[in-house]
């Protein structure tokens, strides 16, 4: 009677308890004992298949070695799992499954267990877990380094591969067709196995679901059966992609900072994995938003930026034209959204038969840095002009030095300044002074290229010190000959020797010379790539030629 008794209390409480119960025979057979507690119901296995093609294809390895173990050691099981819905079989829910081993009246293992709905308390831990994998991302140093963390975070767990895209925000962008708004990838997460991405052109162009995003700023959701995405939505070269990797779903979401999209992050579900639902894309959005700190520091130092390089290039005046002179100047920021530096070069023509040449490296990395290189800029070309070209370039850089001083109180300044004769037989008589630079590299017609003095023979940098010794140093270039002055950029890398520096660019230049390059081919290839600029270059050559 007690035990009747008993029994009844019992499935009274498992009535009011909202979980199924199941037993799990030795055979392998699930017997469902109580089915409740599920806001919808899940898939279960008939006579012809086995019970762990319900859980997700990305739990099935670690809930086999979870399951595998518990029934070696005969210990009970206690875990979330994603459990495949029976409506929906592309979707799937966080299950709670707690089971417990007993042995039946034959002495077999059986499994007798519960099963309770986890979905919001495992989206709730999740994104607990997620936010504090981004919890590095607002002291990011920039924003590579943010989008690195973000693409961790999500890979694989909620996403196989994801994308971050920079939106343009210029004012034309508004009233361009959808599908001709340019964008360009920052940074590429992937799971093991998954095909490299496709290289992007320049012109790479995002599809039209992806503008409809950008401009609503709200997420968006594309599903789709494996390999299968829609053409007339998405990029030809992400089509591309996804069929490769057999994409079953795309998400797409804005980061929006003060109003504006200004990054775009996309997510992929590949190998034929369930696509992502609307649950997973609200995790997203969320995660994804914590870039937005990170995103406003970038585009208020990038403001700056452009502010400075405008200022800048307001000073690097084109070159004038000398007969008998063939000149190039180039000048490239260091590739940093939040550095521009006091760089300069100048020309300026004397009489017919004399041009004075300087350039020159303020320290600092800023808009004061910019800002101190107009000032210097400016008065070194008055004051070679005014001096004539009778002038010595010793002379007048001290006569430079003593203003700036006298007038604010400027970061150290390093510069060449050089005053060019035109002489008999199409060649040019140079006397120049050296504060502090690199020095000129003379590349001859018919011999290997040379430095015009070591670094050794340099004076003192300007604004060091007061009434200190300068002094000229002469050549000649004759006709094909080649005169380089450069900013330390193009041959100084953090932590190496810059005599290094020098010597790479002295082999660097002969075996251009050997292929036979035009002088602007050839400046522009002594640039080092984009992505190991560390500092601003500018450059101006000039080659003496027979006048016209």
């Amino acid at each position: 009677m007690n035990e009747g008794r008993l029994l009844k209390q019992y499935e009274a409480l498992l009535g009011a308890v909202p979980q199924s119960v199941w037993v799990l025979s030795a055979d392998g057979v699930v017997s469902l004992l109580r089915d409740g507690g599920m806001p919808e119901r899940l898939w279960h296995p008939d006579g012809e298949s086995s019970w762990m093609d319900a859980v997700h294809p990305k739990d099935r390895d670690w809930f086999q070695r979870a399951w595998r173990r518990a029934n070696q050691e005969r210990t009970p099981l206690d875990t979330i799992v994603r459990v495949r819905l029976e409506e929906a079989p592309d979707r799937f829910r966080h299950i709670k499954i707690i089971a417990a081993p007993v042995l039946d009246g034959n002495g077999e293992l059986e499994w007798v267990g519960t099963a309770t709905d986890a979905e919001d308390h495992w989206r709730t831990r999740m994104r607990e877990k997620l936010l504090a994998r981004m919890a590095p991302v607002p002291a990011a140093h920039n924003l590579s380094e943010a989008f690195l963390t973000t693409a961790a975070a999500v890979v694989p767990e909620l996403a196989d591969a994801v994308a971050v895209f920079h939106v343009p925000g210029d004012a034309e962008t508004a009233f361009r067709p959808a599908e001709s708004i340019p964008a360009s990838p920052e940074r590429v997460g992937l799971a093991p196995g998954l095909p490299p991405m496709h290289p992007l052109d320049a012109d790479f162009l995002l599809g039209p679901a992806v503008q409809e995003v950008i401009r609503s700023q709200e997420a968006g959701l594309l599903t789709f059966p494996p390999g299968g995405p829609p053409e007339d939505s998405l990029s030809r070269v992400s089509v591309r992609w996804l069929r490769e990797a057999g994409a079953t779903s795309v998400a797409l979401l804005p980061v929006v900072v003060d109003g504006r999209t200004v990054a775009l992050a996309t997510t992929a579900t590949c190998r034929g994995n369930p696509p992502s639902d609307e649950a997973d894309v609200y995790l997203l959005q969320d995660v994804f938003q914590q870039m937005s700190g990170p995103l406003r520091r970038t585009i208020e130092l990038q403001g700056i930026r452009d502010m400075a390089l405008v200022l800048q290039q307001s000073f690097l005046a084109v070159p004038p034209s000398v007969d008998g002179l063939a000149i190039t100047a180039l000048y490239h920021p260091a590739d940093s959204a939040a550095e521009v530096g006091g760089d300069w070069y100048d020309a300026v023509r004397l009489s017919d038969d004399s041009l004075a040449l300087s350039i020159g490296d303020i320290a600092g990395h800023d808009l004061d840095a910019a800002t101190a290189m107009g000032r210097v800029n400016s008065i070194l070309r008055g004051l070679a002009y005014d001096s004539g070209p009778a002038a010595s370039p010793a002379v007048t850089l001290s006569r430079l030095d003593r203003i700036v001083q006298a007038l604010d109180s400027p970061s150290m300044v390093t510069a060449v300044h050089a005053v060019l004769h035109r002489q008999a037989d199409n060649a040019w008589r140079i006397a120049l002074s050296n504060a502090g630079h690199p020095p000129p590299l003379l590349i001859p017609a018919d011999a290997p290229s040379r430095y015009l003095h070591d670094l050794t023979a340099a004076d003192p940098p300007l604004c060091v010190g007061e009434a200190l010794p300068r002094n000229d140093l002469h050549a000649v270039i004759r006709e094909g000959d080649t005169l380089v002055l450069y900013t330390d950029g193009l041959v100084e890398v953090p932590g190496t020797d810059i005599g290094d520096g020098l010597r790479h660019l002295r082999e660097q230049t002969d075996a251009l010379v050997r292929k036979g390059v035009s002088q602007l081919s050839l400046i522009r290839a002594l640039l080092p790539p984009v992505q190991n600029r560390w500092d601003d270059i500018a450059v101006i050559a000039l080659q003496a030629r027979r006048e016209r």
